[in-house]
């Protein structure tokens, strides 16, 4: 076997790894609930940002997702006591080596788009089942109707019984939906408001050295770097 082999093995030994601890992980972390519970904060006056780099990977209620054009930064936001902060994706830029051009945010929208219906453009895919959840493998989206390129969702969830209560259940979130609650919230608000930001990114991870999140609140307002590594 080739060096260059080798080493794409080993990668997606890795990615398979990762995929699968990643829900196991988010099971057993704690909630976080100040700034130095992430691994990068900063303070600024009337609140405190922290930030985690988690990759691809987008958390929801029913698992992670993996979306790979897209780094996701999940960030929190802390007002300080009786402090009112307003915050939106706009203030956020990614930086990526040092470089001048800065990244700006997508919508959540336009992620859980790009989950469900890939380009044609094959990536080396690695994916992983951990426990109900499989990730890292798009779905085959026909071109056409009754396309038989077109494959079934990566994980079909098994029908729920009737509730022999009687009780209606609410009806399972789409894919779109559970982007946006996974997006960092906007608004003016004196509580904590946790979330995450996805830039597009065509390159390669590996070539990423330094990363860092970039926020400015505008009209002059406070301004901020946090090194994510």
């Amino acid at each position: 076997m080739g060096a260059a082999a080798i080493l794409y093995t080993q990668s997606v030994h890795r990615a398979v790894l990762l995929a699968a601890l990643l829900p196991l992980y988010a099971q057993d972390a704690p909630p976080r609930s100040k700034a130095a519970d992430y691994p990068a904060h900063v303070s600024l006056p009337g609140m405190e940002i922290a930030a985690e780099y988690l990759l691809h990977s987008i958390p929801t209620a029913k698992g992670f997702y993996v979306s790979r054009d897209y780094l996701v930064i999940d960030v929190g936001v802390f007002p300080a006591a009786k402090e009112r902060v307003t915050i939106s994706a706009g203030q956020f830029r990614l930086r990526i080596n040092h470089q001048t051009l800065e990244l700006p945010p997508d919508s959540p929208g336009t992620v859980a788009a790009d989950i469900q219906y890939p380009d044609w453009e094959q990536h080396p895919t690695a994916v992983a089942q951990a426990g109900p959840v499989s990730v890292g493998a798009p779905p085959t989206v026909g071109r056409f109707p009754g396309d038989r390129r077109e494959s079934p969702p990566i994980s079909s969830p098994v029908p729920e019984q009737p509730d022999p209560s009687g009780t209606e259940k609410e009806p399972p979130k789409t894919i779109d939906q559970l982007i946006a609650l996974a997006a960092l919230p906007e608004g003016s608000s004196n509580k904590p408001m946790k979330g995450c930001l996805f830039f597009h990114f065509h390159g390669k991870t590996k070539s990423i050295k330094s990363l860092e999140l970039v926020y400015d609140a505008g009209n002059g307002g406070e301004k901020a770097t946090i090194p994510l590594f």
